[in-house]
């Protein structure tokens, strides 16, 4: 699971390096041996829910970035998340791993659940969770290693045991990526192409095995060839993972989301349905005036 910004050596601070090294010298569960992150639905072709939030409301100071957010989210599905700027998007994602922990003018009200489990209990190890809940950010922002040591970043830094190369290479593949730089996995991560890096910030994000990969914005900064090898690879990787993905690009929503979640101005879940459903019959005539383009 990636853990960009507290694992990057340019970016994290003192406290999140002494937090990474405590959780690399215990195996401490997310909370304890009752917390079963591989749980199964129910009978038949029930869906199981995997991210949950009840009355979420998430505060800048005195500005309230989301108000009253309820939501359930689905196992191994995508799941996108539409809006205008501005009304907490980002600031939702962030709250599933808590990366607003890093924020000191955050504060979070309410209850975000993560297998049943509120990820806000002052027993849940935000580190573990990080390594159950993956991240890709917005830029490609691989590290000044090599291509292979890129990838396996997180197996060291959590402490995984394993054959790094096979775990490497599974990752690559997943990614779209290996026929392209096998051949050179010595070389710097910072030598491929805008679309190959952020393909290669996903590989590292999934080589620890996480069970969910958020994803934020991660097309935004590509070309449009880069863009369709992503989002080829964003619904090849909802067959293993539950995939929550930030997107201002309504047709890219509608193109590889199965759920979708529409936010509007004051941090308001607005409407949560089928992607189907949102794009051609919304309910709410705020969200049919934001997709038809009268706002937003």
């Amino acid at each position: 699971m990636t853990q960009d910004s507290m694992t990057n050596p340019d970016s994290r601070t003192d406290s999140q390096s002494t937090d990474l090294e405590r959780s690399n010298q215990t195996s401490d569960p997310l909370v304890d041996s009752s917390i079963d992150t591989g749980q199964s639905g129910g009978s038949g072709g029930e869906t199981r829910t995997v991210i949950e939030s009840r009355d979420l409301d998430v505060f800048y100071d005195e500005t309230q970035a989301l108000q009253s957010v309820d939501i359930e989210i689905p196992a191994e599905k995508v799941t996108a998340i539409i809006g205008p700027s501005g009304c907490g998007k980002s600031t939702f994602l962030r709250c599933i791993n808590r990366m607003n922990d890093l924020v000191d003018a955050a504060r979070i009200e309410g209850a975000l659940n993560f297998e049943g489990k509120n990820v806000y209990d002052d027993d849940v190890d935000p580190v573990v969770l990080r390594r159950k809940i993956g991240m890709v950010f917005q830029s490609p922002n691989p590290f000044p290693k090599s291509i292979y040591d890129n990838v396996a970043y997180g197996l060291n830094v959590q402490g995984i045991e394993g054959d790094y190369d096979a775990i490497v290479e599974k990752a690559l593949r997943r990614a779209a990526l290996w026929d392209e730089v096998k051949d050179q996995l010595d070389s710097s991560g910072l030598d491929l192409s805008g679309g190959q890096q952020q393909r290669l910030c996903i590989a590292r994000a999934i080589a620890p095995d996480p069970d969910v990969l958020l994803m934020d914005e991660p097309a935004s900064a590509l070309d449009p060839v880069a863009t369709s090898k992503i989002e080829d690879l964003i619904e090849e990787l909802s067959e293993e993972y539950t995939v929550v993905i930030v997107t201002h690009n309504m047709q890219q929503a509608a193109r590889i989301s199965d759920k979708t979640a529409v936010f509007l101005t004051g941090g308001e879940l607005a409407e949560f349905d089928n992607t189907d459903k949102i794009f051609e019959n919304p309910e709410s005539q705020r969200v049919e005036d934001y997709i038809t383009g009268k706002f937003g």
